[in-house]
C-alpha cells in the first residue's frame, strides 16, 4: 500500500440537518454476528483526519477495534450526525420513472471535511434495511463489496472523479442471490463522497411539487457543495454546475475504458463524482456496444452510449427545476453539455497520454484520432496507454493503425516522465473481468486476501506513475 499523507485535523459535520424534512428518515443500522475488518483505506482516512493510534493529536486515532465500532457498527463519530439517515429520493431507472426507492441498503452516517476543506459525506452500503428496502434484505454480498474496492481504486488511479471505500468489513451472515451462487458470504461498505445528493433527490420534490423544499436543496448544494453563493438565478447556477461536473465525469469514463453499467438519475450525483458500483465493467478494447450489466438487454448504457446517458441525466434535473425556474435558461444551459464533454474529453485522453495540452483544437483532433484508431484496431486500451504514456509510439505492424496520431503527436511534450518503475513493467496494470473473478475465486475458495491486496498496491504504483 502506498505511504498515507500527512493527516488532516478531524473536522465533523452536521450540515445535512440543516435541510430537515422531507429528505432523509433517521433509523438503526442493523446489528451484525459478526466483524471481520478486511480493508480499511488508511490513506482516504488520513485525509479526514481518522488516523491509526499514536498519531497526530488533532486527529481522531482509531485502532482496528474502535475503527470496527464506528464503522461496521456505526457508533456515531464524534461531533458529526448523532442518527444514521436513510436519504429519500426518487430516479429513473433506465429511464423509465420510479417513485419507489431510495436509501434501501444505506444511508448517511457522518459527514467530515477534508484536507481539500471540502465537505465530505460518509455512506454505507449493506448496513441494513430502511424504510425503502421494499422486499430486499439491506445486506451487501463480500463479493459486491470487494469489487467496489476495486473498482474505486482504480478509478481513482485513472483520475475520475469517484467515490472512496473506506472500510470493507465481513458480517457473517449468509445471503442468497440469484446472479451468485448462493449462499455467499455478507458484508458492509463506507464509503466517501462530496455528495450522496442526487439528481433523484430533485425529481422527488418536483414529483411531490414541494417549491419550498426544492429552493431549500438547490441553496444547500450550492453553498455547502459547490462553494458558491446564490444569485438571483440559483436554479440555472446549480444547472450550470451539474452539467460540467457531469460532463467531465463522462470524458473520464471513457479516457480510462469503464462501463459503469447502471447510470440512472438515482446514480449520478450532482458533485460529479461515479459511485455505486454494482455490475462495472473496463472495456477490453475501444467496443462502442460494450456493456456491463447482463440486464441491460438494449445496451442502453454500453461503453459508447454513456456520455448520451449522462446528458439525458442532467436534463431530467433540468425538467425537476422547472418547479422553480423558467424552461428557456435551463435549456440554453444544457445546450453547452457536448461543446464541454468534447473539451473534457481531450483533457482526459492527453492526461491519460501523459502529455501537456496545446491548444483545444489540436487537442480534440488528437483525441478523435486516438479514439477512431483504437475502434479500428481494437489494440486492448489499457496496453495502447502504457506504451503511448509520455507521447512516444513504438514501430510495428501492430501499430499502423495509430499513424495520423503518431503524426499528430509530434507536436505535443510530455507532462511526465517514464522514469518511473511502472513503466519497466512488461505489461499494464489493468482491471478486466477475469482478474477482478480470479481475486475473489482466492477469497470464495481458500479465504486468501493476499492477490486482493497485492492488486490494490498495485493499482496504487500505477496511480503514483500516472500522476
Amino acid at each position: 500500500m502506498a505511504e498515507n499523507p500527512q493527516p488532516a485535523r478531524y473536522r465533523p459535520r452536521t450540515d445535512i440537518l440543516a435541510l430537515g424534512e422531507p429528505f432523509y428518515d433517521a433509523l438503526a443500522p442493523a446489528a451484525f454476528p459478526e466483524h471481520i475488518l478486511r480493508f480499511r483505506n488508511d490513506r482516504a482516512a488520513a485525509e479526514i483526519g481518522i488516523v491509526p493510534v499514536g498519531s497526530a493529536a488533532d486527529s481522531l486515532p482509531l485502532s482496528d477495534e474502535a475503527w470496527l465500532d464506528h464503522f461496521a457498527r456505526f457508533t456515531p463519530l464524534p461531533g458529526s450526525i448523532p442518527q444514521p439517515l436513510a436519504l429519500r429520493y426518487h430516479g429513473h431507472q433506465f429511464q423509465s420513472y420510479n417513485p419507489d426507492i431510495g436509501d434501501g441498503r444505506g444511508f448517511l452516517y457522518a459527514q467530515v471535511t477534508d484536507h481539500r476543506d471540502r465537505l465530505l459525506d460518509l455512506g454505507t452500503k449493506g448496513s441494513g434495511q430502511t424504510p425503502y428496502s421494499r422486499f430486499g434484505d439491506g445486506r451487501l454480498t463480500l463479493k459486491g463489496g470487494a469489487r467496489e474496492v476495486l473498482a474505486t481504486e482504480m478509478l481513482e488511479a485513472l483520475n475520475v472523479p469517484t467515490s472512496r471505500s473506506l472500510s470493507l468489513t465481513e458480517t457473517g451472515e449468509e445471503l442468497v442471490r440469484g446472479d451468485e451462487p448462493s449462499p455467499t458470504r455478507s458484508a458492509v461498505l463506507v464509503r466517501l463522497n462530496h455528495s450522496h445528493v442526487r439528481i433523484g433527490t430533485f425529481q422527488r420534490l418536483a414529483y411531490e411539487r414541494d417549491a419550498d423544499a426544492m429552493y431549500r436543496l438547490v441553496n444547500y448544494v450550492l453553498t455547502r457543495l459547490h462553494g458558491r453563493t446564490p444569485g438571483g438565478a440559483p436554479a440555472i447556477e446549480l444547472v450550470d454546475e451539474v452539467v460540467g461536473r457531469v460532463a467531465t465525469l463522462a470524458a473520464r469514463f471513457m479516457a480510462a475504458g469503464f462501463v459503469h453499467g447502471v447510470l440512472n438519475t438515482d446514480n449520478i450525483n450532482v458533485t460529479g463524482e461515479s459511485f455505486d458500483y454494482g455490475p462495472w465493467r473496463f472495456a477490453p478494447t475501444w467496443n462502442a456496444g460494450f456493456t456491463a450489466a447482463y440486464f441491460d438487454h438494449q445496451g442502453l448504457y454500453a461503453f459508447g452510449r454513456q456520455p448520451d446517458a449522462m446528458h439525458w441525466n442532467v436534463m431530467q434535473l433540468a425538467v425537476a427545476l422547472r418547479t422553480i425556474a423558467d424552461a428557456p435558461p435551463l435549456i440554453e444551459v444544457l445546450e453547452t453539455f457536448p461543446e464541454r464533454y468534447a473539451a473534457a474529453a481531450a483533457e482526459a485522453m492527453l492526461w491519460r497520454l501523459g502529455i501537456a495540452p496545446r491548444d483545444p483544437a489540436a487537442d480534440r483532433a488528437l483525441a478523435d484520432a486516438v479514439t477512431a484508431a483504437l475502434a479500428a484496431s481494437q489494440m486492448p486500451i489499457d496496453h495502447f496507454f502504457f506504451e503511448a504514456f509520455g507521447g512516444w509510439l513504438p514501430e510495428g505492424d501492430d501499430w499502423t493503425a495509430f499513424e495520423s496520431v503518431r503524426a499528430l503527436l509530434s507536436d505535443y511534450r510530455p507532462r511526465s516522465d517514464r522514469s518511473h518503475p511502472y513503466w519497466s513493467d512488461a505489461a499494464p496494470c489493468s482491471m478486466l473481468i477475469s482478474e477482478v473473478e480470479q481475486i475473489w475465486a482466492a477469497i470464495a475458495e481458500r479465504d486468501d486476501w493476499t492477490p486482493f491486496h497485492d492488486k490494490v498496491a498495485a493499482i496504487r504504483r500505477m496511480g503514483q506513475a500516472l500522476a
